[in-house]
């Protein structure tokens, strides 16, 4: 079997806030998405709701060529909402927003998820990161999806970026899931023995008339419905552009990783599925600040050394991709912190100044304006 391409496309979903109540802009002016198509073309789209957006990256061959277009959609971004009193974070929940003030977009297939799901899709006031990767052949794109998977809980906890919701602390570093969670067709995936049974599976649902197609189909994995890639859904959206780049370069690798064993006639090893649930729950609770469960060891490893493993697990993948430098920013999230623990650590700063809590809240929203330009600008 040729080796697939393992290219990379990287989908972001921001809120739109206004400069001045920093609250999100539910009702947009109808020119606005015109005049961002007209300076970002394809690469830009709306979002269920009417305060978000979407960027979409070309295909990259390597997460050196995600950061040129991260730099260059978000930049692009921030030129013309700011024609407008207006910026933009990257986090999957705004600090206080309301869910019940926000309007979904005037679009069919949006009209019909409305319809069909009601309550539990009007409180998707969130944003994540989509992570394709393309694997041409269809049987290998299932088989390294029951493997990688085991690895999505790492990805959800190092890019965690929505701890508050409505004005409270959640408690939660992703709180995002929480919220997508209430959605049919979500969370970790069951196995695959072959990619006729995942058609079987999907053929199912749309033959009795459940959904119409396999974009329905939410899980934290899945298998590209327009692209032969494989997407990780997992992901919150990373507020700082190199975490994000990270993660592609950390998904990428992974893949890579699982088809050279797959050449040496080995795999990883795939958990039950109620195992990887339990890794996915910590990280939604934890972030980077506890640890997740490693199953071959059968004991519990802080996400910063389980950081450093998969960097030695990975660096000889990294290096015929030419992604070494990118990989090692994985272990810098962990150290660091992840904006959950940044937005929080704003919100303390605040309070110590005397602000109130709602002014708090407000300087976190200012915090994740700078934070999502901070490598755009520099």
């Amino acid at each position: 079997m040729n080796r697939p391409a393992f290219t990379l496309g990287v989908e972001e979903e921001y809120l739109l806030v206004d400069r001045e109540s920093r609250d999100l802009v539910a009702e947009p002016p109808a020119d606005l998405m015109p005049t961002l198509s007209e300076a970002i073309g394809m690469q830009v789209s709306p979002e269920f709701l009417k305060s978000q957006v979407e960027i979409g990256t070309s295909v990259c061959a390597t997460p050196a060529e995600v950061r040129k277009e991260l730099k260059r959609l978000r930049g692009a971004v921030a030129d013309v909402v700011s024609g407008y009193g207006y910026g933009f974070i990257a986090a999957s929940t705004h600090p206080f927003a309301r869910w019940t003030e926000q309007h979904h977009t005037q679009k069919a297939r949006y009209d019909q998820i409305a319809r069909d799901l009601a309550a539990a899709v009007r409180r998707m006031v969130i944003c994540g990161m989509h992570i394709h990767c393309g694997i041409e052949d269809d049987d290998l794109r299932i088989d390294l999806m029951n493997q990688v998977t085991y690895f999505l809980p790492h990805m959800l906890a190092l890019s965690a970026s929505s701890p508050y919701w409505q004005g409270e602390d959640t408690g939660m570093a992703s709180y995002r899931l929480t919220v997508f969670d209430a959605l049919p067709r979500t969370g970790i995936p069951d196995s695959f023995d072959s990619w006729q049974e995942y058609q079987r599976v999907v053929s199912r649902l749309t033959d009795v008339g459940a959904i119409e197609d396999a974009s329905k189909i939410w899980w934290d994995i899945r298998p590209s419905v327009r692209w032969p890639t494989l997407e990780a859904r997992v992901a919150d959206v990373c507020t700082r552009m190199e975490d994000a780049v990270a993660l592609s370069a950390l998904y990428q690798c992974l893949l890579s990783m699982l088809f050279t064993l797959r050449e040496k006639n080995q795999r990883w090893r795939v958990y039950p599925r109620v195992l990887t649930e339990e890794n996915r729950w910590r990280a939604q609770r934890y972030g980077a600040t506890r640890d997740l469960a490693d199953f071959g060891k059968g004991t519990m490893v802080p996400m910063g050394d389980l950081a450093d493993e998969l960097v030695g697990l990975l660096k000889e993948e990294a290096s015929q991709l030419g992604c070494i430098e990118e990989l090692l920013h994985v272990p810098q999230i962990a150290r660091r912190g992840t904006s959950s623990q940044a937005q929080r650590q704003a919100y303390e700063e605040a309070r110590a100044a005397g602000a109130d809590h709602d002014e708090a809240l407000r300087m976190v929203v200012d915090y994740l304006i700078d934070a999502t330009m901070y490598e755009v600008k520099s």
